[in-house]
């Protein structure tokens, strides 16, 4: 009788092991499964090889969350697109009465006024113009936000920023500010977009003259790091972080919209870097990091 008890529970513990081996087993597989569904694009809902009761209503259950989850996606993508298409048309619906109201200025300016007039015409110019430099950049920006993918190739990191510098000559020479450059003896190569990364350091270097008080640096290490500095009195370890904040706009200088920074910021990390600002010693300290991978 003993005997026959202690095999009766031998059956049952080797039974319980087989069913807690084929349910670990189970959850492993969704466990594998949830992450594939998640990384990639698909309505495939999740399956499992045990048919406990258990693990099915589990799955059953994850199996509703994903499809709330990808209907979630697809609705946030659509509306997505359908902000940047709006952004870009109104962007570029702004360009015509804007540029029209520039030629009016124009032909006003060339008519007999009082100074009084003459004051009020250079005022309403002056916003007029700051328009059109917002309506540009937001057009940019709408531009770069909805493009497709990048395209990447192998290029010299230190050849682009040395073109990029060169291209502002006339910025630095207006502002009287002597840049002082470092960069490395031998090529920084990284796989990047050639466009997205001139448009990274044409961003950070206007922006920088904005708020330069007179001086700027760019330095290149071999690492990939390129560090941007430049003093602003007038900044605060606040405003520096919110730099890249979209439409930002700092009280010291008007003309910028925050828009530039964060296209820059968007592009970088799209190209698998990092871009950070910090504030110290009344300097504005941007790096743009791009390691090698």
């Amino acid at each position: 009788m003993v005997y026959f008890i202690i095999v009766i529970l031998c059956i049952i513990i080797v039974l319980l092991s087989l069913k807690i081996i084929l349910m670990k087993k189970s959850a492993n597989e969704l466990a594998d499964e949830l992450s594939e569904r998640l990384k990639t694009d698909t309505n495939t809902l999740l399956t499992v090889s045990h048919r406990d009761r258990h693990i099915l209503k589990l799955t059953a259950v994850i199996n509703s969350e994903l499809k709330n989850l990808r209907e979630d996606q697809i609705r946030f993508e659509r509306g997505d697109a359908e902000v940047k298409t709006a952004v870009t048309n109104i962007s570029h619906d702004l360009r015509t009465p804007l540029t029209a109201i520039s030629g009016y200025l124009e032909l006003l300016e060339r008519e007999e006024k009082s100074p009084e007039v003459s004051r009020y015409l250079s005022i309403i110019g002056g916003r007029v113009e700051n328009m059109k430099k917002l309506t540009e950049e937001l057009f940019r920006y709408s531009v770069v936000m909805s493009s497709e993918e990048l395209k990447t190739e192998s290029l010299d990191i230190k050849k682009h920023l040395s073109e990029a510098l060169l291209s502002f000559y006339g910025s630095f020479t207006e502002r009287g500010i002597e840049p002082v450059i470092d960069m490395p003896e031998g090529e920084v190569i990284r796989k990047l977009d050639p466009d997205a990364l001139n448009r990274i350091f044409s961003n950070i270097i206007s922006n920088a003259i904005k708020y330069s008080d007179g001086d700027f640096s760019a330095t290149l290490k071999s690492d990939g790091k390129i560090i941007f500095t430049n003093r602003a009195e007038k900044l605060d370890p606040i405003i520096a972080g919110r730099l890249f904040d979209k439409f930002f706009t700092v009280e010291a200088s008007r003309n910028s919209t925050g828009l530039g920074l964060s296209i820059a910021k968007h592009l970088t990390i799209a190209m698998g870097g990092n871009i950070t600002g910090e504030y110290m010693d009344e300097k504005l300290i941007i790096t743009v990091d791009f390691p090698e991978r």
